[in-house]
């Protein structure tokens, strides 16, 4: 589900990614060299923060916060109002047509067909307590939830999946990508809700499958929520473009990976120029032939091998890397856009 931002996210998001293409400009003039690599990514955090709430970023600390709450406390308005997040909206919505957090006659409706049971999974814990507080007590009183991320004891965790599993009266899971993210098994879930996104694809991956673990007997239906036009469609982009890479590596063609040793995988990725690898690897399987079994065994590699390398698609040149993945590149088209 792709979201347009509120009028506040929009506005602390042009004013930041503003400041921080400024900054770098600044950095590069009087340094001659590139900003640090950290200077980057707290920058790419404040944005992922405003994708999800502007009270992620606008605390007291903030040098605007004053500002802000001036302007609001005209409308009639306040920094937690879910109108200035319009993922929470979606996500209100979406958990009304799944059935949860329905009054009255609605809830009725839904009883005779069967409501769904949630996990939503987010990356930070601030924007859990958003959801608990400003959501599920304001807007929806009805909905039973629990909640596990890493302030949840060790020991304590293990009777909380438990009873989410089993007792049918509690509508959603709370959890963090990090905590909820590996080892658990939550059949209980027949929804997956990602309200943010991690880099790595595998991580979001590993939480999707903890409702498709063994003993799961629904269908489970899988939603992102995503910002349009901000740093979350390119995660979204970055997180495809390497799921790719690894099918296009390691597939069903090519099972023989199992077999290599990780020198003859790396060698994959290296270039030859001219017949010294050829003959390399002619002389590795001559001398396997003679084994008999293990003459199999090379040939059955090199055939492996091969069809490994004409079944990836052209590396791109370092130019398309960079054009494709410049972080300043990518603010001005969001400034372009807006």
């Amino acid at each position: 589900m792709r979201i347009s931002p509120a009028p506040r996210q929009r506005k602390k998001w042009k004013t930041h990614s503003r400041r921080t293409r400024r900054g770098e400009r600044e950095e590069i003039a009087v340094a001659k060299v590139e900003p640090p690599p950290t200077h980057i990514f707290q920058a790419l955090q404040y944005l992922r923060k405003v994708c999800n709430h502007p009270a992620l970023v606008l605390n007291p600390d903030h040098p605007l916060f004053s500002e802000v709450q001036g302007q609001l406390k005209k409308t009639g308005s306040t920094l937690k109002d879910i109108r200035h997040a319009t993922k929470l909206q979606a996500l209100k919505q979406l958990l009304h047509d799944c059935g949860v957090g329905l009054e009255g006659e609605e809830e009725g409706e839904v009883a005779a067909v069967g409501q769904h049971r949630i996990l939503i999974f987010c990356q930070f814990k601030g924007i859990l307590d958003i959801i608990e507080n400003d959501l599920f007590k304001v807007h929806m009183p009805t909905v039973t939830y629990l909640r596990l991320d890493g302030s949840v004891p060790a020991n304590s965790r293990f009777s909380i999946v438990r009873k989410f599993n089993v007792d049918p009266s509690v509508d959603v899971l709370l959890l963090t990508t990090h905590v909820g993210g590996l080892g658990l098994n939550l059949t209980g879930a027949d929804t997956v809700i990602f309200f943010e996104h991690d880099w790595n694809p595998m991580k979001d991956l590993q939480a999707m499958d903890r409702a498709h673990r063994i003993g799961q007997k629904k269908v489970v239906n899988v939603y992102r929520l995503i910002t349009r036009g901000t740093l979350e469609e390119k995660i979204m982009r970055l997180q495809k473009f390497k799921i790719n890479i690894a099918n296009t590596i390691i597939s069903q063609d090519n099972s023989s990976l199992r077999s290599m040793n990780t020198a003859e995988l790396l060698d994959l990725f290296r270039l030859s120029a001219g017949t010294s690898t050829t003959s390399g690897a002619n002389q590795t399987t001559d001398s396997s032939s003679t084994g008999g079994v293990g003459g199999r065994r090379g040939r059955s590699k090199e055939k492996g091998m091969k069809d490994v390398l004409e079944g990836l698609p052209n590396l791109w040149d370092e130019e398309q890397y960079k054009s494709e993945y410049d972080l300043s590149s990518f603010m001005n088209s969001l400034s372009a856009a807006k």
